[in-house]
């Protein structure tokens, strides 16, 4: 049943990222590539991602309280920053997965090491309450401040190079690696939310269905 039901998930996505006739008009300069251009993340061979053809005005819900501009913008912002979260999520977990984690005590008070925070899901329970205040607080700043939600470009000045070195890049190449970024963050939002379904349904971390031969669809070929 449950490889069933994957199939089924399977065909949806394919049904949602299936290309679309509707011409675009892309807005990138010579030399330079805006942020907010549509023509972004749209590449072969999912071509353009709108399933629910919102860039036809007549079509989008927000039509008659915003412009086309203003929607397409906060959008678009919308899914980086998700996606980039999402990535970070995908990332984090896999380490947590493979038991790697800090030295040292999580809360010194309370005698909780980050060893002591299991994987997955149940991990979130395991973290002091205080220890949460402090997450919701630094993400607070964070998009408040730091890098505020107002910024819809999601450009911060901090460049698309290596961790800590700025690299400023244009034209073809930026174009290419904004394009990355938007299409393996919304990969990224698929696999984070299916390993999050994965472990309600399972009981089990990735990592312990991997070790179970227990991943779904795939296990049903192995049985």
């Amino acid at each position: 049943m449950k490889s069933v039901i994957a199939i089924l998930a399977l065909a949806g996505s394919a049904v949602a990222f299936s290309p679309q006739t509707a011409p675009l008009k892309s807005t990138a300069l010579q030399g330079n590539v805006d942020p907010l251009d549509p023509s972004i993340g749209v590449t072969a061979p999912l071509g353009l991602y709108d399933p629910m053809e919102w860039l036809d005005p007549a079509k989008d819900p927000a039509s008659n309280f915003a412009t086309f501009h203003a929607r397409f913008e906060r959008r678009r912002a919308v899914e980086r920053k998700h996606g980039r979260i999402a990535m970070a999520a995908v990332v984090g977990m896999l380490i947590h997965n493979a038991d790697i984690e800090f030295p040292g005590y999580l809360s010194k008070e309370l005698g909780i090491r980050f060893s002591d925070i299991p994987n997955g899901m149940a991990g979130l329970g395991a973290i002091p309450t205080a220890g949460l205040s402090q997450i919701v607080f630094a993400c607070g700043v964070v998009e408040l401040a730091i890098w505020p939600a107002s910024n819809y470009s999601g450009d911060y000045g901090t460049g698309y190079g290596r961790p800590f070195v700025p690299n400023f890049l244009e034209g073809d190449e930026l174009k290419r690696k904004l394009d990355m970024e938007i299409n393996q963050g919304r990969a990224a939002m698929l696999g984070i939310f299916g390993a999050m379904v994965g472990e309600a349904v399972t009981g089990q971390t990735l990592a312990e269905q991997y070790a179970d031969n227990n991943l779904g669809l795939f296990s049903a070929f192995n049985n």
